[in-house]
């Protein structure tokens, strides 16, 4: 309460100081003396000021609004839950790609699972999505010919279904099994009502079906995969998806107008909302913003939740980022100039106001450009946009920054800080300043095309580079203006010239960030890991071994699983794998592929095939039914300095992959042959151990044999070879084989490293 409270006294100064500030600059700082051009640039400079300034307050007004918007969420006998149709809409997505939806919706909760009525929308009118439906037992609704895109391909499940509610899903988007009992109550609302902290049937007088309608409720979009701005950047353990501030800040901050929108999937609809509407919308290419706006002018509520419940895989290639952006842009100006919204008499007053917030939202892009070209065209051109002096602008604008500043952060709930925002709009500005305007202006584009996800193979370093030509351009610019504007300035010279200075190296900062995202970062992996603490049963069953551990990550192809100990898994040998969760088992065929020392314990990883059909649905729940492992919040101590810093390493040192399938752990032991030769131990690997300080009878080739204090026999050959520094000569393990057979790898181990001999979480 008290941090709220603060929160709203600096979102109220910010909104004084920086009403202030633009007063200021609208009636006191137009250079009117300085010829046309100076003019032009100067008023348009003060625009973008203005539109940032405004659009941030209307959140602040939302924020400020945020508790008091909150919807109770129902407790509801399960007999009052009613029947919910769930589509799944396709276009052209692979398969293996549907089947880890489908598999999912299979298995989310619900009081009666046969009022769950699954659908494949299949608007290509696929044989293999129909076959796939067939295997899944779920209904299957072909749509050939792709007529009105999604928009016809959801009204045709509309029409050929009937449950009152109908959830939606993208063909990528996976769901926890939680799905619908985290959404599917709010709509008894108008059913049940809270009585002295019990839920209780509303009585026939407390009914009132245009008091309380609920449109739909929307769970925020979350992805499994790293987005580009993480991954591209190297940034996946410092920074959330770029969609985060949307979906769970943005979107959540206007339930207090109504004002929510629906993004396409892991949303929850009311079928006699969308009756009211006519269906999902079909002049516009976002259909899905445009049907919340059209419930909301019909009177509905619509309602954003916070809690992620779906995840999906975001976009992997620029050239298809920049699409999906040039398409929302586009299809949300169409959606607001076909419903009016901002000025639409259906809409309340606050209602009309975010989206027309939401309209000049797609002009940051522009006044972007205008923050960037603005001090250089002062240092390197010599314009006088700004007419003022250097204490002027400390008194207004120094304090306003840094309350805003502040604010910001209070704003974004360390999702988004004010530095990431510009640094994601300097990377799309090139390329959606010309569709803005040309939406605008009202020349549509009309086309829908389905955003390409599979990863990028490669670099491709010219196609990067030509994305981010602009940046470049910019970028010379900005460095050629720093490089006149500080030329023969000393001393006080400096301080004085200090802002001017500071704009550039700040849009500097941000252009370089552009660049380093371009360029872009080779991918290794096909499929994510998404980091999972499971129980996991290792079989060795060729040796009768069986281990118990907990994974590390898994994956579609791989699985990494933690250790305290080192154990003996032989080398590309199959061994079985049995993970399990409170809810699912899945039993796996494993080869080990890499073995690393991690902290104390071992990390082993391997290379999995599920056994059979019910076991790869098991499997693709274990990894998925969960909340993905990327960061939610930023790190707030990551400076600008220490994300250059750490691009520029990354890219400059190679990245080495682990070769080693078996633990090599090291040692300092003096053994005794039984020809009397001697050496010492350095390190094991199972199968080689490498040795210094050799006395006696030992030489190249030679055979020889120790036991160990349990008496165990250990037969190496000297193999002649070194070690890589040429210190330690490497024996072979010739009985390996022979000591794993007779049950007594274990005890070799602890004879070798002794005292390691607490193995109380070993089986068997």
């Amino acid at each position: 309460m008290q941090n709220e409270k603060r929160q709203n006294i600096f979102f109220i100064i910010t909104m004084i100081l920086m009403s202030i500030y633009l007063v200021w600059r609208m009636f006191f700082t137009l250079p009117w003396g300085e010829g046309m051009l100076n003019v032009i640039f100067g008023m348009l400079l003060i625009v973008a000021e203005t539109v940032t300034v405004l659009t941030t307050f209307e959140l602040f007004f939302q924020k400020m609004q945020k508790e008091r918007t909150q919807l109770d969420f129902p407790i509801v006998p399960p007999e009052y839950y009613p029947d919910v149709d769930v589509f799944i809409a396709t276009h052209n997505e692979p398969v293996d790609l549907l089947y880890k939806t489908v598999n999912a919706c299979m298995f989310m909760d619900y009081p009666d699972k046969q009022k769950v009525h699954i659908y494949l929308c299949d608007d290509g009118a696929r044989p293999e999505v129909e076959e796939l439906a067939r295997q899944f037992g779920v209904g299957y609704l072909g749509f050939p010919g792709n007529k009105d895109a999604k928009s016809g391909n959801l009204n045709n499940a509309l029409s050929k279904s009937s449950s009152p509610l109908i959830a939606t899903f993208d063909a990528d988007m996976i769901p926890q099994h939680t799905f619908l009992m985290k959404t599917v109550p709010y709509f008894l609302l108008s059913t049940f009502i809270k009585e002295n902290e019990e839920w209780r049937l509303r009585r026939e007088d407390e009914m009132d079906p245009n008091k309380f309608k609920l449109g739909l409720v929307q769970t925020p979009q979350s992805f499994y995969n790293p987005d580009l701005f993480q991954f591209n950047l190297y940034a996946e353990q410092g920074i959330p998806n770029e969609q985060d501030f949307f979906s769970r800040e943005v979107n959540i901050l206007r339930n207090a107008s109504n004002a929510v929108a629906y993004t396409g999937s892991n949303t929850v609809i009311s079928r006699q909302g969308m009756e009211d509407i006519g269906g999902f919308p079909l002049n516009t290419i976002t259909e899905d913003f445009e049907t919340s706006i059209r419930l909301q002018q019909e009177g509905y509520i619509t309602y954003a939740t916070q809690e992620v419940q779906a995840a999906g895989q975001t976009t992997t290639t620029v050239k298809s980022m920049i699409k999906q952006r040039i398409r929302w842009a586009r299809g949300i100006l169409q959606s607001l100039q076909n419903t009016r919204a901002p000025i639409s008499g259906k809409l309340p007053f606050w209602t009309r106001v975010t989206y027309l917030s939401s309209f000049l939202y797609w002009w940051s892009f522009f006044n972007r450009l205008i923050f960037i070209l603005a001090p250089i065209l002062f240092a390197l051109f010599d314009f006088q946009i700004v007419n003022t002096t250097f204490w002027q602008i400390l008194i207004f604008w120094l304090p306003s920054y840094f309350f805003y500043s502040v604010s910001m952060r209070y704003l974004s709930s360390n999702i988004r800080n004010q530095r990431w925002s510009q640094v994601i709009d300097t990377i799309f500005m090139p390329y959606l300043i010309w569709p803005v305007l040309l939406e605008t202006l009202g020349i549509r584009e009309k086309k829908f095309k389905v955003t390409n996800k599979s990863r990028a193979s490669g670099r491709q370093w010219m196609s990067a580079l030509l994305y981010a030509l602009p940046h470049i351009f910019l970028l010379l610019l900005s460095i050629a203006a720093v490089i006149r504007y500080v030329n023969g300035k000393y001393g006080i010279a400096l301080f004085f010239s200090s802002i001017i200075i500071f704009w550039l190296i700040h849009n500097m900062i941000a252009l370089c960030y552009a660049l380093f995202f371009m360029i872009g970062r080779r991918a290794y992996r096909e499929t994510e890991r998404i980091r999972a603490q499971e129980d996991v049963t290792i079989y060795d069953q060729a040796n009768n071994l069986r281990y118990q551990a907990k994974t590390v990550d898994v994956s579609e192809q791989g699985i990494a699983f933690y250790v305290p100990y080192p154990i003996y898994l032989a080398e590309q040998k199959i061994i079985s794998l049995v993970v399990k969760t409170d809810r699912y088992e899945a039993n796996l065929d494993a080869v080990i592929v890499y073995v690393k020392q991690d902290g104390e314990g071992w990390r082993y990883s391997a290379t999995v095939q599920p056994i059979d059909e019910n076991d790869n649905r098991q499997y693709m729940q274990i990894i998925y039914d969960r909340k993905h492992s990327l960061p939610e919040q930023m790190n707030l101590w990551d400076t600008a300095y220490d994300d250059m810093l750490r691009n520029v390493k990354k890219r400059i040192v190679q990245p080495r992959s682990d070769q080693r399938k078996m633990p090599r752990l090291s040692l300092q032991l003096p053994i005794h042959f039984t020809n009397d030769a001697s050496c010492t131990l350095r390190s094991f690997n199972y199968r080689f151990f490498s040795a210094t300080g050799f006395r006696g009878d030992i030489a190249a080739g030679a055979v020889v044999t120790f036991y160990t204090k349990s008496n165990i026999e250990v037969i190496l050959q000297h193999t002649g070879k070194k070690t890589a520094r040429e210190r330690e000569v490497l024996l072979s393990v010739e009985n390996i084989d022979d000591i794993v057979e007779k049950g007594l790898i274990d005890q070799l181990l602890n004879d070798l490293t002794q005292p390691h001999s607490d193995r109380s979480t070993r089986e068997g």
